[in-house]
């Protein structure tokens, strides 16, 4: 309907062109939107106050002018200027009634849209180290990414979906010697943990996995492995310790043995990775690995384009790219004097990739802690030739969790944090979703325990799936009374919503499909949450107010396509937030 609108306000004003109007505006000057209250109309524009200055009009005047030159339209049953330049519309019955027959006509599709014109987009989120379990905060990003994902694709964007897998280098490292140094416990040895270790649990069931792989192979006596190491903190330099012991198991084990060590590792956090995400129902197109990348040469290929641009300057020994001169705040080393590549050569050598496969925009889904990871980036893609808008980053900021009035701490390597797996087990897959995506990811999120696990109308969630359950249950009460249903009837009484409960409902409903679109423009999935609450708050309102199943049949066609259409446009929201739609509760 919105669209429909415009188009008559584009042909009314070609008609005003060479005599009110100087020239024809260009179609983005023109938009209509929602009205906030019934009796201002359906939808309204401000298109005449910002054509007025242009025309050299007073702006109630170019209005009534603009309104005089509408085309007939049985969609609308009035146009009339308001304040000081207003122009609201008033719709007709049939407006509502073709709007709820497409709903039943495009049932899953509703909502879908072809804006993206099929770009190709790839989203890529989570991207944890693979160092430990998924913490909550790494569920928002999951959950975020995904919905993001869906209703991209929705609104016609070709999305991929991407896990960059950060496997190479120092993190992983530590987990590996945190792990060994595990496994040196389980064969008998006694060592101190490294303070900077991973300390969680979970390095325990590697350690015995490591044990039952190599038995005690790889077993060295504790003396030897810390003999003459540096002090570890609190009396020494934590990282110095940690980085000695690395080579100290490398020296002992071999570079072969490392390796293996590391590879279990990281293929078993890999796979409970994997495993968490595709039980909260995310998956991706691809998992890119960081080590893999090196190996074909990418990051090479990335450094080759920046010095064949001249962005490349040897200093102290070290490799620099010259990011100051394109945003960055500093120029950033790529090769160290070791000659080992940096994270951040690495990091734009997968941008560059990404755009070579054929994506023209790329998405990051970051913590909130990589404000300066994104001018860097931006500044090396453009330093290759790329453009720096086609990377858009969003952050995604922190999430509390509170149990009643108490807060639960976390931090990874202390292993005071609480896993995803966790959280879902204790809430469920569906809360988990819904209560990630409540609040804009630009806004810290404190999620309530207790309240994301009551069966009350005062959790969202529940609220929302309640609605379309009862739906379930209404028909069902129709078949138990040897009823059925009659669509075309229903369609066709349509015209007898009258009601304000009914009249509601209706301009709710309708509103999906440009809800579905400013959650995609904006990448704020958060705004299709409230759009949820909103329709199933005007339903539930409705169904306290009416009898669906009422004697006069068209009168009870009419209803049952409206909350049929109520329970469809509901099922379609949940399954872009990738939350169920219960048949009962």
């Amino acid at each position: 309907m919105k669209e429909e609108l415009e188009q008559l306000l584009l042909a009314s004003l070609s008609r005003l062109t060479g005599s009110v109007l100087p020239e024809m505006p260009a179609a983005s000057a023109v938009a209509v939107e929602r009205t906030r209250e019934a009796q201002h109309g359906d939808f309204a524009t401000n298109v005449a106050l910002r054509l007025a200055k242009p025309a050299r009009r007073n702006p109630r005047e170019l209005a009534a002018a603009i309104v005089a030159a509408l085309p007939a339209n049985p969609l609308v049953a009035r146009a009339e200027v308001a304040g000081a330049g207003f122009i609201n519309f008033h719709l007709t019955p049939a407006a509502y009634a073709r709007e709820l027959a497409s709903i039943h006509a495009q049932g899953a599709a509703y909502g879908e849209s072809t804006v993206g014109g099929g770009e190709r987009v790839l989203v890529e989120f989570v991207s944890a180290n693979p160092t430990g379990p998924l913490h909550v905060g790494h569920g928002r990003q999951a959950a975020y990414g995904a919905t993001l994902a869906n209703i991209l694709s929705a609104v016609g964007y070709s999305v991929a979906r991407e896990y960059y897998v950060n496997d190479a280098g120092r993190q992983m490292d530590i987990l590996a010697v945190s792990t060994w140094v595990r496994y040196l416990e389980a064969c008998g040895e006694a060592l101190p943990f490294p303070e900077n270790g991973y300390r969680g649990d979970y390095v325990r069931p590697l350690a015995a996995q490591l044990r039952r792989a190599v038995g005690e192979k790889l077993r060295r006596p504790a003396a030897a492995v810390l003999a003459n190491l540096p002090a570890d903190a609190p009396a020494g330099d934590k990282e110095a310790y940690i980085d000695a012991l690395i080579g100290r198991a490398r020296a002992l084990i071999g570079a072969d043995g490392f390796q293996q060590v590391l590879g279990l590792s990281l293929n078993e956090m890999l796979a409970d990775i994997r495993n968490d995400l595709g039980e909260f129902g995310v998956v991706f197109d691809r998992w890119c690995s960081e080590a893999a990348l090196a190996a074909s040469g990418a990051i090479d290929h990335a450094l080759t384009v920046l010095e064949q641009q001249g962005r490349l300057v040897v200093k102290d020994g070290a490799t620099w790219f010259r990011a100051s001169e394109f945003g960055d705040e500093k120029d950033r080393v790529v090769v160290r004097e070791n000659g080992q590549k940096t994270y951040f050569a690495s990091d734009i050598a997968y941008h560059l990739e990404k755009r070579e496969r054929g994506f023209v925009r790329l998405i990051d889904v970051l913590g909130a802690d990589h404000h300066g990871y994104v001018a860097r980036v931006r500044a090396g893609l453009i330093a290759m030739g790329q453009p720096g808008d086609c990377l858009e980053a969003t952050l995604i900021q922190f999430v509390s969790l509170f149990r009643g009035t108490e807060k639960i701490p976390m931090g990874k390597r202390e292993a005071q944090f609480v896993t995803l797996r966790e959280l879902r087990t204790e809430v469920g897959n569906d809360a988990c979703r819904f209560f990630y995506l409540m609040r804009s990811h630009e806004q810290p999120l404190d999620f309530d325990l207790e309240l994301a696990k009551a069966r009350t109308n005062d959790n969202p969630v529940y609220y929302i799936q309640y609605a379309h359950a009862r739906v379930a249950s209404v028909m069902k009460q129709l078949a138990s009374r040897g009823l059925a249903f009659d669509l075309a009837q229903g369609l066709a009484g349509a015209g007898l919503l009258t009601s304000e409960a009914e009249q509601a409902v209706l301009r709710t409903l309708t509103r999906h499909p440009e809800m579905v679109e400013q959650a995609a423009v904006n990448r704020a999935p958060h705004t299709l949450v409230h759009y949820l609450r909103e329709l199933a708050n005007a339903f539930h309102t409705y169904y306290n107010a009416a009898s669906f199943i009422v004697d006069d049949p068209p009168l009870r066609n009419a209803r049952l396509a409206l909350v049929l259409g109520v329970q469809q446009v509901v099922r379609n929201g949940l399954t872009l937030l990738g939350v169920s739609a219960p048949e009962s509760m």
